[in-house]
């Protein structure tokens, strides 16, 4: 029988200091922590030097969404009082699920305006978690307005203002529709994907629109009470065709970030299979988790008892991974969205 897994299992101490506040000048300049999850055994080294540990017939996965500028401030209609709104989930063409503050004073009825009336939203309802559900008016093309009026939604943890908003965008990114970033991927540039192919590493990619679901924090003290808000992925013919066909030939699966992986588990059958199609996976990866896919992950250094401490915990052994987390906090390692990185294997 599996025993209870504690939110506080997945503790770890991290000083203030060692979270990222900017990006680096050079993406693939980022340190790489290398976990043996069979050892324990860690090394470092820079993230461009991840070549050196693909070898011809992987296969590399990348989340190719794209994030909008999903923050909108703006005012209550009503009272002029400020309102901020964080976009979540488009439910129908102008109606989107929402984060709203401050949510007491957006009850349904309320009008919200931004950008001196270039864009309005009527509140309709409230729905799970408090979200609200908004329907926008505008002039033009909704992602148009979009991208005027409307900012990268970094995390609450970066404090610092965002230079390049693209710095907040993979460099392969395509497929608009995320509330955050797939954080793996900003490690590559385009001439590393390039060394990466003449290699002989495929490169498959799959799309999963990133929701803040990821990143809730955990509030019941017994992991498996969790629940994981839904989120949209898609897997195309092609994509699914390169993974299943690198199984067949022995080689490897290695996932760059969390949303990649947690996209093939999902579009797997039991055999590991990948069926090619579209969906909402709301799939919870935690110790126990037998994995039908991934032979590797790339990944970033994650939040303290987050679910995807708990991913990386079931894929390389938590106690693997809390040692190696406390050698990356002696070593200064940057940590979360805009630091460094790590390569499971």
């Amino acid at each position: 029988m599996q025993p209870v897994l504690k939110k506080s299992d997945f503790y770890y101490e991290l000083p203030q200091e060692l979270i990222a506040q900017d990006p680096l000048e050079d993406r693939s300049s980022s340190r790489l922590l290398v976990l043996d999850k069979n050892t324990g055994a860690v090394s470092h080294g820079i993230f461009r030097e991840i070549t050196d540990y693909l070898e011809p017939g992987d296969c590399l996965v990348l989340n190719d969404t794209k994030v909008i500028p999903a923050r909108l401030l703006g005012r209550r209609s009503e009272t002029g009082g400020h309102v901020e709104v964080l976009l979540l989930k488009r439910r129908d063409h102008d109606i989107w699920e929402t984060l709203v503050k401050p949510g007491k004073k957006c009850r349904p009825g309320a009008v919200l305006d931004f950008g001196d009336g270039l864009l309005r939203a009527r509140v309709l309802e409230t729905v799970e978690e408090g979200n609200r559900l908004i329907q926008f008016q505008y002039q033009g093309i909704f992602e148009e307005v979009l991208d005027r009026l409307g900012e990268m939604p970094l995390p609450p943890y970066i404090t610092h203002k965002l230079q390049d908003k693209n710095r907040y965008q993979t460099v392969y990114a395509k497929y608009e529709g995320s509330a955050a970033a797939p954080t793996a991927g900003l490690h590559f540039t385009r001439e590393l994907l390039e060394r990466i192919e003449r290699k002989g590493v495929e490169t498959a990619y799959v799309t999963l629109h990133v929701g803040l679901g990821t990143f809730r924090p955990v509030k019941e003290d017994n992991v498996s009470e969790h629940h994981m808000h839904s989120e949209y992925y898609q897997v195309s013919g092609e994509a699914a065709e390169k993974i299943n066909r690198t199984k067949r030939k022995g080689g490897r699966i290695i996932c760059v970030g969390t949303t990649s992986c947690r996209t093939l588990e999902s579009a797997s059958d039991e055999n590991g299979s990948i069926l090619p199609g579209s969906g909402n996976t709301e799939i919870f990866i935690y110790p126990g988790y037998r994995f039908k896919v991934m032979d590797a992950l790339i990944t970033n250094f994650h939040l303290p008892e987050s679910t995807l401490v708990m991913l990386v915990s079931a894929f390389a052994g938590r106690e693997n991974v809390l040692r190696a987390y406390r050698e990356a906090v002696k070593e200064r390692y940057r940590f979360f969205s805009f630091g460094d990185a790590m390569l499971l294997m």
